[in-house]
């Protein structure tokens, strides 16, 4: 039989609640769970749901000791929070640098102004930002991306133990930073094959209105460059895939490694 006074101790409350904040974390900031209007009450549910389970596994390999101090449970909670925040936010960097590329060809396309919101991220974006979004959440989803996340958190408690320890290291902020800056390599990726050839484009519009002066080159670039912008898009959609899908296992390796 369970005792309630042990199962319910300050110790056990006190340590759940570092578990829960670490993975509440870890849903602020993490792509799909912060990101699309999912309900809160799913989200807080769900935070404590996979706690829950966490919970017995930590107990069984810590060494916590209870905080006798407010301030000593705070500065307990907010070292949990950012460890599960910095795990969501270096997934996150993928689908931002993602967002990025695209925005990239889609001015150039003449699609700047087409603007709706996007839930994915809570802003205003580009119709054609938005698909290639559902994209990359789509190949989040069935390369299992999100599995790994959950076990990015629980590789954390074994690399972080709970407990007073500040396990922050400079290699631990640059290989944050190191990742940060994958935005512009990841956005240079996904922009660079659509972006070249729409440069081109306007190269060669530029020599036909010199050759041809009587010629509206802006009232034939406007719709040749969306037209032509939305056929590469579909022309490049599955390489796009299965670069975002190596995009996607490199991002979770390098999390893995962090953690």
């Amino acid at each position: 039989m369970f005792n309630l006074d042990v199962l319910f101790s300050i110790g056990n409350i006190v340590l759940f609640m570092a578990v829960l904040t670490r993975v509440s974390g870890l849903f602020a900031s993490a792509p799909l769970f912060s990101t699309y209007p999912i309900p809160m009450q799913v989200k807080v549910w769900l935070a404590a749901l996979i706690a829950f389970i966490l919970f017995p596994i930590v107990q069984a390999n810590t060494n916590f000791v209870t905080p006798t101090s407010v301030p000593a449970l705070t500065l307990i909670l907010v070292k949990e929070y950012f460890i599960g925040y910095a795990i969501g936010y270096c997934a996150n960097i993928l689908f931002v640098g993602v967002e990025l590329g695209v925005n990239t060809f889609a001015i150039q396309m003449g699609l700047s102004a087409d603007q709706a919101l996007n839930p994915a991220s809570g802003g205003q974006s580009p119709v054609i930002t938005q698909a290639y979004t559902y994209l990359a959440s789509m190949i989040f989803i069935i390369t299992g991306a999100h599995q790994w996340l959950f076990s990015a958190i629980y590789n954390s408690f074994h690399s972080m133990p709970i407990g007073y320890t500040l396990s922050f290291s400079p290699e631990l902020f640059g290989n944050i930073l190191v990742v940060t800056g994958q935005i512009f390599s990841v956005g240079l990726g996904i922009a660079i094959p659509i972006f070249g050839v729409l440069f081109l484009t306007d190269v060669l519009l530029g020599f036909t209105s010199k050759m041809m002066p009587q010629m509206n080159i802006f009232m034939v670039s406007m719709p040749l460059k969306i037209y032509l912008g939305l056929l590469l898009s579909l022309m490049f959609m599955r390489p796009m895939a299965e670069y975002i899908a190596v995009l996607v296992e490199q991002f979770l390796t390098r999390i893995a490694a962090i953690f």
